[in-house]
């Protein structure tokens, strides 16, 4: 009997063992193994988060102002570099969630890009990176801001009531629409205007009007990363600021053989002067007109003295009616030629007879206070001449009708 019990406490002893050790027991070495892929199982398993660049790896042809974001989906950004391949950063934020980075700095054009982001996702530091490629434009072009003679404008400039504004692009325009939405114009206070496409390459910008003074202008050309027409992208974005001035409006009527000069609506000198005597000639096949053409002129420029040369319109200085001389006080209202200027030889002319090639000619007194009066975009109105009126091409933007110059711009003109 000693013996059974002794032999069934053995049994229950190793009995009760095996129910402890059922449920990991099993071939040779399990144990062992299961504990193992239990501890690595979530190391191996994939990465839950979801990284979105924009643009796509391996993007071509990025335009420089494309929206450039990264964003994140079941984790959060620890760090987001996005780096030219000087290693120079793009200016970016991030948001206060840290799920989204956004660039807020336009690009470079022709160059490769890498973006970099680290985050943690199941207790491991995790990197993704991506590249893309911006744009290689075939061609460029850079805006100016003239005046109708092709000078600079001035930044900061104070200019006459008539002063007509010119972006001049340096490459031909083919899409017109294209590069006239990358322009802006902001008076103060608001006055309408409209652009028309005066060549190409050009379009002017003026209100119906003539400008009020102390008018604040502001044209901005942003062409930057912009395809301003096929294969034809903007260089640098420009921008300018000037200011009306005083109003300065001369009447020159050849009826009465005067100039009458108004500041700021009041008259305030008469001038006698001789304008174009008139006719044509043909001068080795050219035909050559002697009037001062009628219409609505604005001061281009001026100097003293000038170097008047036929030969620069097609009139040999050798021919009967050519000329090459020094001329004071001579201020320019036209592309070709035409000047408001001292000529003592005509003073007995002055006020009874047109005697000039197109010019208008006054005694030194008066040519030297009205140079002295006269700044850029101030307004003559000649009337009453003969031949052919002034031409867009002359420095006639404010003789063309209001309705003709609207329908110059490629875009619908808003008030």
């Amino acid at each position: 009997m000693t013996q059974r019990v002794q032999r069934r406490s053995v049994l229950i002893g190793v009995a009760a063992a095996i129910p402890a050790a059922a449920c990991t027991i099993g071939p040779t070495g399990s144990v062992t193994k299961r504990a193992a892929a239990s501890a690595t199982s979530t190391r191996d398993a994939p990465d839950p988060a979801v990284v979105t660049f924009a643009p796509g790896t391996n993007a071509q042809d990025v335009p420089p102002l494309t929206p450039i974001s990264i964003t994140i989906a079941k984790a959060t950004f620890d760090t987001v570099t996005v780096v030219d391949p000087k290693g120079v950063p793009v200016k970016g934020e991030m948001s206060t969630d840290m799920l989204t980075w956004k660039a807020d700095a336009p690009l470079a054009y022709d160059t490769q890009y890498t973006a970099t982001v680290n985050y943690q996702t199941l207790g491991k530091n995790r990197t993704k990176t991506s590249t893309f490629t911006t744009v290689k434009p075939p061609n460029m072009t850079l805006p100016y801001f003239e005046n109708t003679s092709g000078n600079s404008l001035i930044n900061g400039g104070t200019y006459g009531v008539g002063q007509v504004v010119v972006v001049h692009f340096d490459e031909a325009i083919s899409d017109r629409a294209a590069a006239q939405k990358t322009l802006t114009v902001e008076t103060t206070p608001h006055v309408p205007g409209a652009w028309y496409w005066a060549t190409e390459s050009a379009l002017h910008w003026r209100p119906q009007n003539y400008h009020t003074p102390g008018t604040k202008i502001t044209v901005t050309a942003n062409v930057f990363g912009k395809e301003v027409s096929p294969g034809l992208w903007g260089q640098e974005d420009q921008s300018i600021a000037i200011t009306i001035g005083e109003s300065h409006v001369s009447i020159a009527d050849d009826n009465t053989k005067q100039v009458q000069v108004f500041v700021n609506g009041q008259m305030v000198r008469s001038m006698p002067t001789s304008m174009g005597e008139g006719g044509t000639e043909v001068i080795n096949g050219q035909t050559l007109t002697f009037w001062t053409p009628r219409g609505v002129y604005t001061v281009l420029d001026k100097s003293n003295p000038v170097i008047m040369d036929s030969s620069t319109y097609g009139l040999p200085i050798n021919s009967r009616l050519g000329y090459r001389e020094a001329i004071n006080w001579a201020t320019r209202i036209s592309n070709d030629g035409i000047y408001l200027h001292e000529l003592d030889t005509t003073v007995w002319a002055q006020g009874n007879t047109d005697t000039s090639h197109g010019c208008l000619n006054l005694n030194q007194e008066n040519a030297e206070w009205f140079y002295n009066l006269s700044v850029p975009g101030d307004v003559v109105e000649i009337r009453n001449t003969g031949g052919v009126p002034l031409q867009l091409w002359q420095n006639g933007d404010w003789s063309v009708p209001w309705s003709t110059w609207v329908a110059g711009s490629a875009l619908p003109v808003e008030n």
